[in-house]
């Protein structure tokens, strides 16, 4: 069992849980995920690894609730435990694997939407540790969705904030706030966009207009993170990819993200009944507690 450590709410519906897994601790990277399951007939979730350390052993995720499983999982509390807790998966971020000299020789700029801002932070953490530069941009539909900026802000990282509704930075999208750094001046050797896909494919779009090698991460897509559900495949370049086995992340400029987001809202009725029921038998669970 793997119990978790630490339980707080970053934003409604949206929590982040440290859990004790000193084998996954011991060797994730970031880009990386994990499968976790709550019960003996739990549905298995992938979700990115947020943080890690490898000398308490934990490993920190972030799960936003948007149906009935991610409901179970943050209805745990702190000393709860998962069933199961599998990782790392998934192929790393690929700057992992240059020397300090080259990472510092490149400027990146990192775009997180909403809950990207999570698998953007580990990221940000392993090339600031290696005295490379990072900008970041984080948007949400208002101030209370701007995920980890203190955190991001402690690593030393040049922030820029957008936030739909204009409470906070930027007024509008965060495609508005790229375009504007990029005609004030700025200048970037890579850009990695994590968020909705419909986010993503317009990053996508406005890099390709500056020339820009733009990384996107498909891990939303990932349903039992093994590939042989085959949900999470993707067209990339022309050729079918699986996320959760080839990537999560592939270059952005390449991706088909109207396939893939029409393949995303198959079953999105189905869901919202299963979460319906969900929600039901978690009341219930706390009435018979009282």
């Amino acid at each position: 069992m793997y119990e978790i450590t630490q339980k707080k709410l970053l934003a409604p519906n949206i929590y982040y849980m440290e859990v004790y897994a000193p084998r996954v601790a011991a060797s994730a990277l970031p880009g990386q995920f994990v499968i976790v399951r709550t019960g003996e007939w739990g549905e298995r979730i992938p979700l990115t690894v947020v943080d890690y350390d490898r000398e308490k052993g934990t490993v920190a995720i972030v799960v936003q609730i948007v149906g009935a499983s991610s409901r179970k999982i943050c209805a745990l509390e702190q000393n709860d435990c998962f069933t199961d807790f599998v990782g790392p998966l998934g192929h790393p971020s690929e700057f992992v694997h240059e020397s300090d000299e080259e990472l510092r020789s490149k400027k990146r700029l990192f775009i997180a939407g909403g809950v990207g801002a999570a698998p953007v932070y580990p990221q940000v953490k392993w090339l600031r540790e290696r005295g490379a530069s990072a900008d970041v941009i984080i948007g949400g539909k208002t101030q209370d969705f701007i995920l980890l900026e203190k955190e991001m802000e402690a690593l030393g990282a040049t922030l820029h904030i957008a936030t739909d509704d204009g409470s906070r930075g930027y007024h509008g999208m965060v495609t508005g706030l790229f375009k504007q750094l990029m005609d004030s001046g700025a200048r970037f050797d890579q850009v990695i966009a994590i968020g909705p896909m419909i986010m993503m494919k317009f990053v996508a779009l406005a890099t390709k207009e500056y020339g820009i090698p733009t990384i996107a991460s498909l891990n939303s897509m990932m349903v039992d993170g093994t590939g042989m559900c085959g949900a999470c495949r993707v067209t990339v370049g022309g050729k079918v990819r699986f996320t959760c086995v080839d990537g999560p992340e592939f270059d952005a400029h390449q991706v088909d993200f109207d396939l893939a987001m029409r393949r995303g809202a198959m079953f999105r009725e189905e869901e919202k009944e299963r979460d319906c029921r969900c929600m039901e038998q978690l009341a219930g669970k706390v009435a018979n507690n009282q």
